[in-house]
């Protein structure tokens, strides 16, 4: 294969390209001991993205309703975005590492001018685990303690501290010992977080929506009560927004549903701009104060690079600008009624629909109607993927400016889908 490919690639081209790259994928990056006959595919072979669509190597277009996992809000290569990604690598790809950056400074300050109460100190990184990683150990250096509490079925990343606080056994065990200061509770259960809370807790850590366990929306009071308590008990609360941030469940933060500022904000995924890896976390002045002692306790390569601050500066400008967070929930909300409706006409597929903007999942009754859904829909040209930690949920996370009629379609096929596995 040549790289780049410069033009759009004749179907002898495109055969030769798509045998190349699902033989190369197989035998060099698949980890699935076995390959499925699914996996041989050709159509599964990406070539393109724009707006809400994905082509793949033959020019097929599928709608994204799986959105990267959250990454592409702003849909895939956003014009400005790129625009503005393009200029910054003919003016300065990455950083010198001792001069101050200009763009980085411009990204840092409009997180602050958007960020909940008076968070305004941000440390850059490269990915949502990164961004968890530097908030514990933040947790940690300025109370000087060392227990957390997180919640059963969380996700919070699969690096070793991240790991260490995601709620679901099966991912944590083949890397045990872990962090063992960490106590689980169930997610919305207020009491159980002051219960679980020790004179050496430093954090509690929560997402507030569970989107890898399964789409799991907390009653109204949930985020309110935690922060009383964690105020009330000397604790910080942290405050996992790598899914839900930048507009996810119709708000800007999910935690401005409920009025809630954390003392930690973490972000990545929708941050990248759709175009370029970043990820953050975000404190007050005084927890930032805690590395006035040595700077370097915590440092990243590529985390300040100019690249990332440009996608990131561009996202939060269109997402607020463009009121995407508004027409999520409006979207949302209308989008949600509609999934439900099918639900109620095919009980012997679906048990529950539920979600907050455009972070919603269909619970299905076995993780095997999830998958044959799943593929179904990829037969119709829709893209969708299940939860990780609760794979009998099917998560819809479509761009935050998709084309109405594109939602049309997602709720036709997903009839038509219904309808085949019920005959």
């Amino acid at each position: 294969m040549r790289l780049p490919f410069e033009h759009q690639p004749d179907r002898d081209e495109q055969e030769a390209l798509a045998a190349e790259a699902i033989d190369s994928w197989n035998a060099y990056l698949r980890r699935f001991p076995k390959t499925k006959d699914r996996d041989r595919d050709r159509r599964l072979v990406e070539w393109s993205g724009e707006g809400s669509l994905i082509r793949n190597i033959y020019g097929e277009e599928f709608i994204d309703c799986l959105g990267g996992y959250g990454i592409f809000s702003l849909g895939h290569r956003h014009p400005e975005v790129v625009r503005a990604v393009k200029a910054q690598i003919d003016r300065m790809p990455l950083h010198s590492q001792y001069l101050v950056n200009p763009i980085t400074a411009e990204a840092g300050r409009r997180l602050a001018e958007v960020s909940p109460g008076d968070l305004k100190r941000t440390f850059f990184c490269n990915s949502g685990t990164e961004a968890i990683e530097g908030a514990l150990k933040t947790a940690r250096l300025f109370t000087r303690k060392s227990h957390f509490v997180s919640t059963q079925n969380s996700f919070h990343g699969k690096s070793l501290g991240s790991l260490s606080v995601t709620g679901r056994a099966v991912f944590r065990e083949p890397f045990q010992p872990l962090l063992q200061d960490v106590a689980f509770v169930p997610y919305g259960d207020a009491a159980a977080i002051d219960k679980a809370i020790r004179g050496d807790t430093a954090a509690v850590i929560l997402e507030p929506v569970q989107g890898e366990g399964g789409v799991v929306v907390p009653p109204d009071d949930y985020f309110p009560k935690v922060r009383e308590t964690c105020t009330r008990r000397g604790v910080l609360l942290i405050a996992d927004e790598v899914q839900t941030g930048l507009g996810r469940t119709g708000a800007l933060f999910g935690v401005n549903h409920w009025n809630v500022v954390p003392d930690i904000l973490c972000l990545a995924k929708a941050l990248s701009g759709g175009v370029i890896p970043c990820g953050a976390f975000t404190t007050t002045d005084a927890i930032y104060a805690a590395f006035h002692a040595n700077p370097m306790f915590h440092s990243s390569t590529f985390g300040n690079n100019p690249l990332a601050a440009t996608a990131a500066s561009m996202a939060i400008e269109i997402t607020v600008r463009d009121r995407l967070p508004e027409r999520a929930a409006r979207l949302g909300e209308g989008l949600l009624e509609r999934l439900r409706a099918l639900g109620a006409r095919h009980p012997e597929a679906i048990r529950e629909v539920r979600g907050k903007g455009f972070l919603i999942g269909i619970e299905t009754h076995n993780e095997s109607i999830g998958g044959a859904l799943t593929e179904r829909l990829f037969g119709r040209r829709i893209l969708v993927a299940y939860a990780l930690n609760k794979p009998e949920v099917v998560r819809i996370e479509p761009p935050l400016n998709i084309p109405e009629p594109y939602l049309d379609r997602l709720v036709e096929a997903l009839d038509a889908s219904l309808k085949e596995l019920q005959s």
